[in-house]
């Protein structure tokens, strides 16, 4: 299993962003090939280190970095690349890992 997380900090508009985030690329995202599970989680979020607290994260799933990769080499994954520098325009607006998971 492979995991995309990503950490939006606060946007200048909240309210545009929910609605962007949730009617646009929720939905875009759903439609990239492999992907098992999308998920988000909102405020509150226990943040135990210094810093400012993030707005939203959200995890997509994949069965691996390869299959991700493949996902986002697509014309979908393109888009969906395009369309998050809509909600978070600069690279220092959210935090993005990709990972591989194992069992322990």
């Amino acid at each position: 299993m492979a995991k995309m997380l990503v950490i939006y900090k606060t946007p200048a508009c909240p309210e545009a962003f929910d609605r962007h985030y949730f009617e646009i690329h929720v939905p875009l995202a759903k439609k990239l090939p492999g992907l098992r599970r999308y998920d988000i989680s909102r405020r509150p979020i226990i943040k135990r280190s210094a810093g400012e607290m993030p707005y939203l994260v959200g995890t997509l799933y994949f069965d691996s970095l390869a299959d991700m990769q493949s996902a986002f080499a697509t014309e979908i994954g393109i888009a969906c690349a395009a369309d998050r520098r809509i909600l978070a325009p600069g690279d220092d607006d959210l935090t993005m890992l990709l990972f591989d998971v194992d069992e322990v």
